[in-house]
């Protein structure tokens, strides 16, 4: 995996999450994550890239899903080139996770 950088981003809640970002197309061992699906674009080497947001999600096995997502038509369409990975093991804790951040971000993904 080719970690691009590290990005913390804020749930609905106030609180923080930091995320590793990958380009889409690496694939990843079959751990517990929420992740996010990005479209990033580089601003300039001093800010770094700049994210839409697509989609977020959880899973317990992040070697299949999201690569193999129902809705990766929708990510395609969006033009998702980044993947931001928050590790987690605990199922609960995840959907805990995506729901807060899903609340504050509102990607059009996850509206269908």
């Amino acid at each position: 995996m080719a970690k691009i950088a590290i990005m913390t981003l804020t749930g609905k809640s106030g609180t923080k999450y930091e995320f590793n970002v990958y380009p889409r197309t690496d694939t990843f061992n079959a751990i517990g994550a929420v992740y996010f699906m990005t479209k990033r674009r580089v601003a300039d080497l001093q800010r770094g890239g700049i994210h839409t947001w697509v989609y977020v999600g959880e899973t317990g096995d992040l070697s299949d899903r999201p690569l193999n997502h129902e809705r990766k038509p929708c990510f395609d369409k969006n033009g998702a080139n980044c993947l931001l990975i928050y590790s987690e093991k605990n199922r609960d804790m995840r959907l805990k996770i995506e729901a807060d951040l899903r609340n504050a971000y509102n990607p059009p993904c996850n509206r269908q």
